[in-house]
């Protein structure tokens, strides 16, 4: 395909010497973590993809046949990882990145964030959905698990965005049957109409273009949320077999509304528990001010946390004592959750995370163990994965998985430019962890350069998409 009208040049983050579909081969360095744990550095590899879009072989360059060697497409300095999986994101928000430092979480929802989602119509969404999609995709992000508004017409518009990107996602209407947005619906109706609508939703899209799309149900959080609604919610994705997906924990002040409205409920995690919502498919967005207890019922009902360390500091709502959660058993992934994460990038999650874990240790004398680079990126990849039950699909570049992986260019991290460097700078990549710290804490908005789900490259800068994509504004289903 042409360069759009006007642009002469390729687009910031599009390569358009690497392959668009399966099959093919990819030849430069690959960092992955394995299944079976730890991780795979090879400094000079190829990543097979079969023509179904799963990988057939990775292994060093040395081991395969000149042949082979010969017509995987050599990526010179860039790396191959794998797909980056985001817990948590608010589709429609993404426009208000940025907006409300420092406000806390209550305040923010109702200044910035209700008025948005009310606004959030069907021409809205085709407009905005495929956009999200692309932003996602550019950094990195090649599964999205995403809150849409509680209009049930645009969140069927942004799965028909998602089913035409490509991406991998799983996505909820908002469900609020409590200090709603949504004021034309009568009192009387709100709930059989969110519940009805969200079901309607998830028999539509609950596994459409092969598996690749998903449905969560998403009642928004306790305090929007009926105990009727959180129950029937809960009883709904379990006869589905799909997500269930919250806020859980994540500010005082709403720690102190919760405790207020439902006065029976030993903690937070019990107004959940009540409503027979924990388990290995609910996934428990922040998590932060979790008591023993807390803990503990986490761990024995297998449920899931995301973990935002950029908006947990961007709305001043507190610090994870992630060690602790790790150390218990506690499955954990990582969430942008834009848009009080500024950033959809899971390479900045992972530096805000990072950053405050250190911190954690320093204020508090947090006596775990720090996660190292390589432990970071297995959160942002594998653990978010496992975290969906997708680890056996996706998460690492290992043979038998489907092929959703990126490529990056470290070159663009580099402080200064080649010409100031000597020899004392080369090779300081060589080391994997080295090479993932760059990347995490010196993150280039350009420089991933492609990504891939199931071999088929995703549109990711706005102004490229690969030969033959579809505009996903005009797709019917």
């Amino acid at each position: 395909m042409d360069a759009p009208t006007g642009l002469d040049t390729v687009p910031p983050g599009a390569d358009r010497d690497l392959p668009n579909e399966p099959p093919f081969a990819l030849r430069g360095r690959i960092l992955t973590p394995l299944a079976a744990g730890g991780s795979r550095d090879l400094a000079d590899g190829i990543v097979i993809v079969d023509a179904t879009g799963r990988i057939a072989a990775v292994g060093p360059a040395q081991d395969r046949s000149p042949a082979e060697r010969a017509a995987a497409i050599d990526l010179g300095g860039r790396v191959i990882l794998p797909g980056l999986v985001d817990l948590h994101a608010h589709l429609w928000q993404l426009p208000n990145a940025g907006i409300g430092a420092g406000l806390d979480l209550l305040t923010w929802l109702r200044r910035y964030i209700f008025p948005m989602e009310q606004a959030m119509d069907v021409p809205a969404a085709e407009r905005l959905g495929p956009a999200a999609f692309r932003a996602f995709a550019a950094v990195g992000t090649t599964t999205v698990v995403a809150y849409t508004a509680v209009y049930a017409d645009s969140t069927d518009a942004a799965f028909r965005a998602a089913e035409a990107h490509g991406i991998r996602a799983i996505i909820g209407k908002v469900m609020m049957d409590r200090d709603r947005y949504d004021l034309a619906v009568p009192d009387s109706e709100v709930l059989e109409r969110s519940l009805s609508e969200s079901d309607a939703l998830c028999e539509r899209w609950h596994g459409a273009a092969e598996g690749r799309l998903g449905y969560a149900f998403t009642p928004r959080f306790a305090i929007t949320c009926s105990p009727e609604l959180l129950r029937e919610s809960a009883t709904l994705a379990d006869a589905r077999g799909a997500w269930w997906q919250t806020h859980l924990s994540e500010d005082r002040g709403e720690l102190a509304e919760v405790a207020r409205r439902f006065p029976d409920a030993i903690d937070y995690t019990d107004v959940y528990d009540r409503a027979g919502a924990l388990s290995e498919r609910a996934i428990l967005a922040h998590a932060i001010h979790l008591s023993d207890r807390e803990i503990g019922r986490i761990v024995e009902s297998g449920a899931r946390i995301a973990h935002c360390p950029s908006s947990n500091l961007f709305l001043a709502s507190g610090v994870m004592p992630l060690g602790r959660y790790l150390e218990a058993g506690i499955q954990v992934g990582l969430g942008s959750d834009v848009a009080a994460g500024p950033d959809p990038s899971l390479f900045s999650v992972m530096r805000v995370g990072a950053y405050a874990q250190n911190a954690l240790r320093v204020v508090r004398g947090d006596a775990h163990d720090a996660l190292d680079p390589l432990d970071w990126l297995r959160m942002a990849s594998l653990e978010g994965a496992r975290s969906l039950g997708l680890d056996d699909v996706v998460g690492t570049l290992e043979a038998g998985k489907e092929a959703d992986l990126i490529a990056v260019d470290p070159a663009l991290t580099e402080p200064l430019p080649a010409s100031a460097t000597g020899p004392e700078a080369e090779g300081a990549l060589a080391d994997p962890r080295a090479l993932m710290s760059r990347l995490i804490h010196r993150p280039h908005p350009e420089m991933v350069r492609a990504a891939w789900v199931r071999g088929r490259r995703l549109p990711g800068p706005v102004g490229w998409e690969p030969p033959g994509a579809t505009v996903a504004t005009a797709v019917t289903r």
